[in-house]
């Protein structure tokens, strides 16, 4: 049976409207995890142990931290310190974002970001697992730092971690990098999900579980995937809350050619509204982009529409490798998701 999560979605000009009674309401309803996410303004931790703070039993998941914006020693430290005041509910999300916000807003190289991740991880586990000072001299991470002041030693956290393992789930959109998560992550954290695409996806991940050296990785590997649900009498209508969302990851987000959110609407069959979406965007034409969005576009990673014709398409999703469903929304609309999904 497929889990439930709760999405708290980016923030506006401030947190979200409600989200404090709608993340106790998860807590209540035995939602699986909370999730925070991180863009370029508000971050994925301050939120997840403030809002955190006010329940008992879900677990806590950043969605997704950036790995640009931390070391990984800093990662590190931040999951065990939550995992510690959380007694145990920590669930470490990662992410190379794009190279728009990597090296606009970091200030960070880009390229070769799967090598990256790998080396970014390896280091986290390690630092977590506290079994030897730290050293790693990577392509990209070197510790402790060979050169400067030249005074710089191997060291161990301060702290014992509170779970040897913190649960790491990696952000992938890429084919290549949807095997890595399978090969050295403990979850798959996918945006743009759809039924129609989930033969290609678990291609991806059995070649990643195959490297893994683990043949019962799979058994235990969670793929957690956002799922949106407008409920109304109009689909079209319904549609409208979902198309600026596409809209923008398919033609705002990254650079033209370097979109990784275009390559997955590519995927599914929907490269050319993509395209046009995308030169639309980049004009400033924001409600236009959204408007070419068509009806069945969001109905491939959308529930929208009547009750009856929700729960007509729910099977599908239900039959894909998705383990939990992200939703969102106000306290009110939870119990239904439930109802709905659980």
């Amino acid at each position: 049976m497929a889990k439930l999560g709760y999405n708290t979605g980016y923030w506006g000009k401030g947190p979200p409207a409600g989200v404090v009674e709608a993340v106790k309401e998860a807590d209540k309803l035995g939602f699986h995890s909370l999730w925070t996410a991180e863009a370029y303004g508000s971050d994925a931790l301050t939120p997840l142990a403030w809002w955190g703070a006010q329940t008992t039993q879900i677990q806590l998941g950043t969605g997704i931290m950036q790995m640009a914006g931390r070391t990984p020693a800093a990662t590190a430290m931040s999951a065990m310190t939550l995992d510690h005041l959380s007694n145990g509910r920590m669930i470490l999300g990662l992410g190379a974002s794009g190279p728009q916000v990597v090296e606009g807003w970091y200030g960070q190289p880009y390229p070769k970001p799967l090598a990256r991740t790998r080396e970014y991880i390896d280091i986290v586990r390690n630092i977590v697992r506290r079994e030897a000072p730290l050293e790693h001299h990577g392509e990209f991470y070197d510790l402790p730092l060979q050169g400067g002041a030249g005074l710089g030693k191997p060291l161990k956290s301060t702290i014992h971690p509170f779970r040897k393992e913190i649960p790491i789930y990696l952000a992938a959109e890429g084919p290549k990098n949807v095997a890595l998560s399978a090969e050295i992550a403990d979850g798959w954290l996918p945006l743009f999900y759809s039924p129609k695409d989930d033969a290609h996806y678990r291609r991806c991940l059995d070649e990643g579980f195959a490297k893994s050296g683990n043949p019962k990785k799979r058994d235990s590997f969670e793929v957690v995937a956002s799922l949106f649900v407008v409920p109304g009498e109009d689909a079209e209508k319904c549609a409208d809350m979902i198309r600026p969302f596409v809209a923008l990851y398919a033609g705002g987000m990254g650079a033209k050619g370097a979109n990784f959110h275009f390559e997955v609407f590519a995927r599914m069959g929907w490269e050319g509204v993509a395209t046009q979406v995308q030169e639309l965007y980049l004009q400033g034409k924001k409600q236009e982009a959204a408007a070419l969005i068509p009806l069945e576009m969001v109905e491939d990673v959308a529930l929208v529409g009547p009750l009856d014709k929700i729960k007509d398409e729910l099977p599908k999703w239900k039959e894909t490798t998705v383990t939990t469903f992200l939703v969102g929304g106000p306290a009110a609309f939870l119990q239904m998701y439930a109802d709905l999904l659980a």
